[in-house]
């Protein structure tokens, strides 16, 4: 069987995962600036939620979901509120910011383990069993939620930002949080909305991974390392960037291991972000 469309396709559903982690990921460094570390363990929040209410207090499965991605929100929310919000009023530097994220990304990882334990878990049953053949590649139907997922994401939050009150006011956050406090928009407020939409988009994200692979307390790390990488690639804190660098990324990663082992994919995809650094460390979209 040739193996290029099936490389196409593993292509597509990796760089739809690493764009929706890049999509919240960008939208909460446009209004706060700072790299959230702790941005990806969000992810294994809302994957630990959904197994939780499902498998242990037996709640139907959407459901579940629904409330794994509201959990995952509130948790961002909270922690916003709790250590950057007060972080903010200090006037802290980028690093005490990324040095904070670290130590909630490592608490709430440690968290779970402890209330789960560190084994590798599954959800006790799937959203879609179904399999589909593309063009000679196979993806199942959690794959093909996962590809929609991140399009539809995309897009509502292109038109959230464009042609809503709110969208608008983010932007100005993004641009000059100094002159939006001037011309009356409450940026803490923007912030913290902010930081919901964005932890859930990456509950969502872990969610989807754990019924297409299973979840663990430390899957947040690896696709936050991902979702960075495309960030950079495509341009931090631009929405069309991310989502181009995360497809980008997808596409280098899979075809890069056609001929080599699998293991290789990590040290490729840090490859791809060392040669940006260097040549174009701006990114595809971003401003010099």
């Amino acid at each position: 069987m040739d193996i290029i469309p099936q490389l196409v396709v593993n292509s597509i559903i990796a760089g739809a995962i690493y764009s929706m982690v890049a999509l919240g990921f960008n939208l909460i460094y446009g209004t706060a600036k700072f790299f959230d570390l702790g941005y990806g363990v969000l992810t294994a929040v809302g994957g630990y939620a959904v197994f939780y209410f499902s498998k242990t207090l037996g709640l139907d499965i959407y459901l579940s979901i629904l409330l794994g991605v509201f959990i995952a929100g509130l948790i961002g929310f909270i922690v916003e509120k709790l250590v950057y919000k007060k972080l903010r009023a200090k006037k802290a530097s980028s690093m005490v910011f990324m040095v904070a994220a670290l130590g909630v990304m490592t608490a709430i990882q440690a968290i779970i383990a402890i209330l789960f334990s560190s084994q590798f878990q599954v959800f006790p049953k799937s959203i879609n069993t179904e399999t589909y053949n593309i063009f000679g590649g196979i993806i199942t139907g959690v794959q093909a939620i996962i590809f929609i997922s991140g399009i539809v994401i995309m897009i509502a939050l292109v038109l959230v930002l464009k042609f809503t009150k709110f969208g608008r006011a983010i932007r100005a956050v993004s641009d000059d949080e100094e002159v939006s406090k001037i011309v009356g928009i409450d940026t803490d407020k923007i912030i913290s909305k902010v930081f919901f939409i964005g932890s859930a988009i990456a509950g969502l994200t872990g969610i989807l991974v754990g019924f297409d692979t299973g979840i663990e307390p430390t899957m947040g790390f690896s696709l936050l390392l991902k979702g960075v990488i495309a960030s950079i690639i495509g341009g931090v804190g631009n929405i069309y960037g991310g989502v181009l660098g995360a497809f980008f990324l997808g596409f280098i990663e899979n075809f890069g291991i056609w001929k080599i082992s699998g293991e290789w994919k990590d040290a490729i995809s840090f490859a791809v972000l060392i040669l940006f650094l260097l040549l174009r460390p701006q990114g595809i979209f971003g401003k010099k």
